[in-house]
């Protein structure tokens, strides 16, 4: 049982930002700082890629630990209410990523996945992009 309000609860969700959020901000100021030129949310590609470098034919997905499963972060933890589901919505969620990576990946895309504890680290992120970059 939901110890809020409908709207309560309603207006707390819609506090939660599906674009320029802090860990995608962070990811863009260290491709810029790079030297990379990229687009935004490009909503005519499959999953709406957070970030598009198309001179390098890669995308990047910037993802929340919680709502994409991040396996074995301690951010990925599982609410203790109505966990039929969140178990279901998760499972979803995840299905539908690794739905997206394919598609792009067949259609000749590299595909890089960076999660929301990973940018802690800038130099981390950095190696990343590099590596991709240079496949």
């Amino acid at each position: 049982m939901d110890t809020i309000s409908k709207e309560h609860r309603s207006w707390n969700m819609s506090r939660i930002k599906s674009k320029n959020t802090r860990p995608e901000m962070t990811v863009r100021s260290t491709l810029h700082k790079m030297g990379f030129r990229f687009r935004l949310h490009n909503n005519k590609m499959p999953g709406k890629p957070d970030i598009v470098l198309p001179r390098y034919k890669t995308v990047i997905f910037v993802h929340g630990c919680f709502w994409h499963r991040h396996s074995n972060c301690k951010y990925a933890y599982n609410p203790k209410s109505k966990t039929d589901f969140w178990r279901n919505k998760f499972k979803e969620t995840v299905r539908r990523d690794k739905d997206k990576e394919l598609t792009l990946k067949s259609s000749g895309w590299k595909v890089l996945t960076i999660w929301e504890c990973e940018i802690k680290n800038t130099e981390n992120i950095e190696d990343k992009i590099k590596r991709l970059i240079k496949r």
